[in-house]
């Protein structure tokens, strides 16, 4: 068997290889003026934001040394030679902790619904009517456009001080976010199936519940539960308003000064999103495989 092997005459490999440097120099040069680009906009931004790197510089060390003090007890030891002084609010400090997680729970929950019920109009592939979509993504937008703290604050002027307001404020924020990613999920659907099943004769309820659902039942209860966790540090900030939670113990000790209060405090938080972070994965894998984690 005789195998041909064509060779390039050497003016052609010359040209190639002339054209292949051209193409890396002009990548190369995209790129530079790219990064140029990123670093003029990012230096006006900064000024913009009046952003002072002398400011930051002289008074870094204010920053370093509060976490110096918030972790030295009254006694001038450090806060982990004397747990029990350290901790000594635990059992105040869980109960308001434990409430902070109810009204994440509830908020969370709340919102969720709500997303559930408007997003089917929101999305493009699955809106009755196009001033219907318009409405309702408009209505998305506002609620997740808000910050949550600042609902929290009206939500207390109108109610008064406690959970309620937080648990109000999480639901609201909670619909405009979570409405906003079910309905581009739907819109990411394989409409086949709804065609199908409005060749039928079914209702648009009915294509949604037995065409679209079944598609995107999986991705709701994954941002669902990375919602909650959001929602847990959003709530202990609310407190700092009066919205119930470990967030008002929180300004308390930072309003007056008791430092190892603020660490042990900051702590409990940290350990909490810890513990939730690594359930709601650990539950996302289990319910939608390993891809869940991603």
């Amino acid at each position: 068997m005789t195998i041909a092997v064509s060779i390039l005459p050497e003016q052609q490999l010359t040209a190639l290889n002339a054209a292949y440097r051209q193409a890396v120099a002009r990548k190369r040069l995209r790129l530079f003026a790219g990064a140029v680009v990123f670093i003029a906009a990012l230096i006006l931004a900064a000024i913009g934001a009046e952003v002072n790197l002398r400011t930051l510089f002289t008074y870094f060390g204010n920053f370093v040394s509060y976490f110096d003090r918030i972790l030295t007890l009254d006694s001038g030891q450090r806060v982990w030679t004397d747990p029990g002084e350290w901790l000594w609010g635990w059992c105040k400090w869980g109960k308001l902790l434990g409430e902070t997680l109810l009204i994440s729970y509830v908020g969370t929950l709340i919102g969720a619904v709500c997303a559930f019920c408007l997003n089917f109009f929101a999305a493009e592939n699955t809106s009755p009517a196009p001033w219907l979509r318009f409405t309702v993504r408009r209505l998305l937008e506002f609620a997740r456009t808000v910050p949550g703290i600042v609902f929290a604050l009206i939500f207390v002027m109108a109610f008064g001080l406690g959970p309620m307001a937080g648990v109000l404020a999480i639901a609201i924020h909670s619909t405009g976010a979570l409405g906003k990613l079910f309905a581009e999920i739907v819109e990411n659907a394989d409409m086949k199936p709804v065609e199908g099943v409005r060749s039928t004769g079914a209702s648009w309820l009915s294509c949604m519940r037995f065409a679209v659902l079944p598609q995107v039942s999986a991705g709701y209860v994954s941002y669902a539960l990375l919602r909650f966790e959001i929602n847990v540090r959003e709530s202990s900030v609310m407190g700092f308003v009066g919205a119930g939670g470990i967030g008002q113990e929180l300004v308390v000790a930072i309003r007056k000064f008791y430092y190892s209060d603020v660490s042990a405090i900051l702590l409990m938080i940290v350990l909490t999103i810890f513990v939730i972070d690594i359930t709601t994965g650990w539950l996302r894998a289990r319910l939608f495989g390993k891809d869940a984690r991603s």
